[in-house]
């Protein structure tokens, strides 16, 4: 069974997708494999971050943000503690 799950990619981090434009989604769609990480999906996608590894699941949605909209996240997404 395929896990397919979506990364939608903001500010500066759009040119990581083939959509660049501010003016649409820029959202990468992948096969998760099994045991993958938010970690391992990002440098699949070619961005280099660090101290990235919660599992994903099928069917989540993964929103990256660059650090200069830390500010942005904060205001619009509620912090999902992991147990």
């Amino acid at each position: 069974m395929s896990t397919m799950i979506e990364i939608h990619l903001y500010g500066k981090l759009r040119r990581f997708s083939d959509q660049k434009s501010a003016l649409r989604e820029s959202i990468v769609r992948m096969e998760a494999r099994d045991g993958d990480s938010i970690r391992s999906i990002v440098e699949r996608v070619g961005i280099p971050l660090n101290e990235l590894g919660r599992r994903v699941k099928d069917g989540d949605r993964l929103g990256i943000f660059p650090d200069n909209m830390q500010l942005l996240y904060r205001q619009y997404f509620e912090k999902v503690e992991e147990d």
